[in-house]
This record gives structure tokens, sequence and C-alpha cells, in this order.
């Protein structure tokens, strides 16, 4: 893949996408069905044609992505600390998981298993969470890092959302290979912060122009 800095920011939306919705799902619980069918999808999409492919091929589906970037990676106070917490792990966690062969093999079998099952399943059908959940454990948590995650109690204790909580995590993981394969590094937050700041917000003109 190409080195940009049009797919890593957009990887990086997707992957803030991702996030948000989780701390939704531990928060309410209260998430729309194709706001999650979204982020789901992309982790069944492992042979894009054009990296926007992997998002329903809109921009504008991850326009809630776009804006998390912007508030992270802006000046202003708006950051979410929680929220940047589960980026610095999945970053971490997808890092190793590319050194680990075993791992990465496994989930590479586990996918194609998926895609078959998506032939006669929807993406958000719950036992296809529990099984995206489940490769999650297997294929990810086995690496020996496992990711704390705030919301409210009652909820975090419910077997779907659970499932849900692991699935998300799953499809950030997968915002983040992308982000790899166009050449991010966690050194471009530092030195790449303004021009991935500057395309987000080039983006969110597109989606949503200002009128004066």
């Amino acid at each position: 893949m190409q080195h940009s800095i049009e797919t890593q920011t957009l990887a990086l939306a997707g992957m803030c996408q991702a996030l948000k919705l989780l701390q939704q799902v531990t928060r309410t619980n209260d998430v729309a069905l194709s706001d999650l069918q979204l982020c789901l999808a992309s982790i069944a999409n492992l042979s894009p044609a054009e990296p926007l492919d992997i998002y329903g091929k809109d921009l504008a589906n991850l326009k809630a992505g776009y804006q998390c970037l912007v508030e992270q990676l802006g000046d202003n106070q708006r950051k979410d600390v929680e929220l940047t917490r589960y980026v610095v792990s999945v970053i971490a966690l997808e890092r190793k998981l590319s050194k680990n062969r075993d791992n990465l093999d496994n989930l590479g079998k586990r996918l194609s298993r998926l895609e078959q099952q998506l032939q006669h399943f929807a993406i958000t059908d719950e036992n296809i969470i529990a099984n995206l959940a489940d490769i999650y454990v297997e294929c990810i948590s086995s690496l020996g890092t496992r990711i704390q995650v705030a919301g409210q109690p009652e909820l975090l204790k419910q077997p779907l959302v659970q499932h849900k909580v692991r699935a998300l995590l799953l499809a950030a993981i997968r915002a983040v290979v992308l982000w790899r394969q166009a050449g991010g590094s966690r050194l471009h937050f530092i030195f790449k912060r303004k021009a991935l700041l500057s395309e987000a917000k080039s983006v969110l003109q597109t989606i949503a122009p200002t009128h004066s």
C-alpha cells in the first residue's frame, strides 16, 4: 500500500470511531445499528481495492471519527483522556500482534471462517458479535495485555455488552493495521500532528462544509 497522510488519517478516524462507539456501549449500550455495522464490517474487509472501501466507500461514514481526531490532535482542551488511553493501548496491541506469527496466522484463519459465516448472517447478529469477541480474546488478549474498559458496572456485567466491547476493540485494531500499512508510526503523532490535523479538518469541510 502506498504511504499517504490521507490514508493514515482515514485509518485513525476509523480507529477513533470504533473507540467512541465502545464508550457509548459501555455507558448506555444505546448505539445505532448502522454505526455498529460500519465498524464491525471493517474487520471482515481484508483485501479492499481502496482503503475507503473498508468503511463503505464514503468519507461521510467516518464523520464522527474525523471529528474525534480533530478534538484529540488539536490545541483545545476537549481531549478525551480515556479515549487517549484506549488509543495508546490498541496501537501497542497491534504492534505486539504484528510480531507474533502464531497469533497472526490464527487470526487469518478465524477471519476466513468469519467470511463464510457472513454469507448467512449479518455482521450485527448476536452470534457473529460473540464470534468476533472470541477472536479478540483468542488472538489479541492472549498477547498478555488486557485493556481496562471504563463504563457502567451493571452494563459491563452483561455478556452482549462484553462481546460488543471486544468486537469494537478488534475493529479498532483493524484500523491500526491499515494505519501501519499506510506508513503510520507513533512518532507521527509528534512530527506529523499538524499534517494529520489539517487533513482531518479538510475532510470534515468536504463532508459538511460550513456556511458563512
